[in-house]
């Protein structure tokens, strides 16, 4: 028997990712566009609601305030997505409420001046104030990266091999949010994940008019039935006696926020009062955005990718940053109880509908705003159960993931060197978040237990974080380790013709500004 060809057992790299219907500048037919548009703004009601539901009680707000602030939310994300599809790096991202502000947020909660604050209301708006307060002095620090071009600067130090653990951990390190949450109502949370697996992959070949209905729209299908099912049980009374965990997790009717929400709302800047500076809130505050920063960087290399793109020239990814900043500071200003970083659930929805177009996110941004003025209409959508959206998590979160593997492809994995950095990187980036979690639900606080507040938050946010350690990891040891010798093995030669816009011809028609902006904002 003959031995097989280098050809039939190998897969040459690819710069942009294949398959994939529609890339970042081509687009659907407008009806397509709008119901592909609405898709992704449904999945960001996620992230949008389950902040406030945990931080509002915590503050002494009302159902009321919870709806105000997810309309909030929802409408300076609406804002800052616009922003950054039209002038930041220009790809098809959702720019949402992070997880990575919670640890110098819950700290400002438990702050004793304003815990100690007995009337309720008084108390959720002198915190209110006091995290707007800290989000506008910590979003300079993107601003100051972004703008300068220091973080283009940075990220010279990145390689193909570097930014696998980052990319990687920015899906993977998500994985509380997927199957302990699916979990907690697994009668809702496993027929969701059955189902979405079943539509989007074993029946994507379905088509109506030439159109993988199936595909396109499993998320929206799948959780319409679901959601369906999960008020046909609830209004059955099959929860009427369990316990309340059970009932907030299962039950349709449990998140107040239809009853609490006005007809007609529109958010505007200082709607909570003048913020309140603090030195130790906004240090502790700047460490999160410094996560945010690291972990918008992963999401943009993974979205590149499934928007059928080439990876972000540098002064693309600061141009980004910049404007992450602006959203911050907007987030800020607003009073989002969040700042800004990209949806990582909204980057995996773009390679399951293979469908990366720039117009159908910009559509998705004109839904938050124009349902996050519209009171009731948008809390009806925003009552969907958590359980439904922790299960396509579990599917988008690992899709995400498995894209930060793929930049192995242009790296040479037979060498120990890139073995051992890539398996300690992405080990350590699981390990060492895990043991701050485990800590901290045990002691109630972080590892990092000083007399210096502003010192414990910033070391707690900071390895909280899965790309961020990782991050730390990975180049420090790619840039250090025999370093001299293996710019081949490390992926520099794909990667290098990718850091300035000239370098590949491609870029121009990905990247450029829009109204031709490039005349005043020349690319370096």
């Amino acid at each position: 028997m003959a031995a097989p060809k280098l050809e039939e057992i190998s897969h040459p790299p690819m710069d942009q990712l294949q398959g994939l219907e529609y890339c970042i500048d081509s687009n659907p037919s407008w009806g397509e566009a709008i119901a592909l548009g609405f898709q992704h703004y449904i999945l960001a009601l996620g992230t949008a609601v389950m902040i406030p539901s945990f931080l509002v009680p915590l503050m002494g707000g009302s159902d009321g305030d919870k709806v105000r602030v997810v309309q909030t939310l929802l409408f300076v994300e609406g804002i800052n997505t616009l922003l950054q599809t039209l002038f930041g790096t220009r790809l098809p991202t959702v720019v949402g409420g992070s997880y990575a502000f919670m640890v110098p947020i819950i700290s400002i909660i438990h702050d004793p001046s304003l815990a100690s604050i007995e009337d309720n209301h008084v108390r959720f708006l002198n915190t209110m104030r006091a995290v707007q307060g800290a989000l506008i002095v910590a979003s300079s620090i993107q601003i100051i990266l972004g703008y300068s071009q220091l973080w283009a600067i940075c990220s010279r130090f990145f390689s193909p091999l570097g930014m696998v653990p980052v990319i990687s951990l920015v899906g993977f390190g998500l994985f509380d949010r997927g199957f302990p949450v699916v979990g907690r109502c697994v009668e809702i949370g496993i027929p969701m994940l059955i189902l979405f697996i079943a539509f989007s992959q074993y029946l994507k070949n379905f088509k109506t008019r030439h159109l993988p209905i199936m595909e396109r729209f499993a998320l929206l299908i799948t959780i319409t039935v679901i959601w369906a099912y999960a008020h046909l049980l609830t209004a059955s009374g099959a929860y009427k006696h369990r316990p309340d965990l059970t009932q907030m997790n299962c039950r349709t009717d449990k998140a107040n926020l239809i009853s609490s929400a006005p007809w007609i709302k529109i958010p505007y800047p200082l709607q909570w009062g003048a913020p309140t500076f603090d030195a130790g809130h906004a240090f502790g505050m700047m460490a999160a955005v410094l996560v945010s920063l690291i972990e918008s960087t992963g999401a943009y290399k993974a979205a590149s990718r499934l928007a059928s793109a080439t990876p972000p020239p540098a002064h693309v990814l600061s141009r980004g940053i910049g404007w992450q900043g602006i959203g911050i500071l907007l987030s800020g200003l607003f009073g989002t109880l969040s700042g800004s970083s990209v949806s990582v659930e909204n980057v995996g929805l773009l390679g399951s509908t293979r469908v990366g177009s720039r117009r159908v996110i910009q559509i998705s941004a004109g839904f938050m705003i124009f349902f996050s003025m519209l009171g009731k209409f948008g809390a009806f959508f925003a009552s969907i159960p958590f359980t439904i959206f922790a299960a396509v998590y579990c599917v988008l979160f690992g899709l995400v993931a498995s894209v930060g593997l793929s930049f192995l492809q242009f790296t040479n994995m037979n060498s120990m060197r890139n073995l051992f950095i890539t398996g300690v990187a992405l080990f350590l980036g699981l390990s060492v978040p895990e043991y701050f979690r485990e800590y901290t639900a045990k002691a109630l606080h972080g590892p990092a237990h000083t007399r210096a507040g502003w010192f414990n938050d910033f070391l707690n946010t900071i390895f909280f974080s899965s790309p961020t350690v990782a991050l730390i990891v990975s180049v420090f040891l790619d840039n250090t380790l025999d370093y001299k010798d293996s710019a081949k093995d490390r992926g520099m030669p794909w990667w290098v013709k990718f850091r300035t816009f000239k370098g590949d011809t491609r870029n121009e028609e990905f990247y450029t500004l829009p109204f031709n902006l490039n005349r005043f904002f020349p690319p370096s």
